[in-house]
């Protein structure tokens, strides 16, 4: 987004994401069921303002998994724009998650593996040419947080 449009635009509503603090943090996060999928940062739903507009809330869901403020500013825009492709990615994305939180819960509670054996399951059988993939030494970070999140849920 441009500066001008920033400066200009009709950003006149409190951002529903941030709840107009420009930043999401663990509160949002929960609020918004983001927890594995999202981490403390600046919003990206309303680029850090606090301030949204109508059109933003008409076009991109609040709770949207795949808008996040490390994605480039084109992919950013083009999810604003309604692009099928990005909005398909997203969905995507969010499906890979879901999935990588399923097998790795799985994993843990049913076959005892801690998170780099289930890691090096996981890789070994992940498709070369897969949408998305993780270098192993974050997937194993990843899926050491779905454990102890798994774990806090039972006690």
């Amino acid at each position: 987004m441009t500066f001008l449009k920033l400066l200009f635009g009709k950003s006149n509503l409190e951002c529903p994401r941030c709840l107009g603090k420009a930043f999401v943090d663990w509160e949002d996060i929960r609020r918004l069921d983001k927890l594995l999928k999202w981490t403390p940062a600046p919003c990206a739903y309303c680029l850090g303002t606090g301030r949204v507009s109508k059109e933003m809330l008409s076009k991109v869901p609040v709770d949207y998994t795949y808008l996040t403020i490390d994605l480039p500013e084109s992919e950013m825009d083009k999810i604003k724009q309604g692009d099928e492709a990005t909005l398909e990615k997203g969905r995507m994305w969010e499906v890979f998650l879901d999935d990588l939180i399923e097998y790795a819960e799985h994993h843990s509670s049913n076959n005892k593996m801690d998170a780099e054996s289930i890691a090096d399951l996981y890789l070994s059988t992940e498709e070369e040419n897969a949408l998305f993939s993780l270098e192993r030494k974050n997937l194993i970070q990843y899926i050491e947080k779905v454990i102890e999140l798994k774990r806090a849920e039972l006690n």
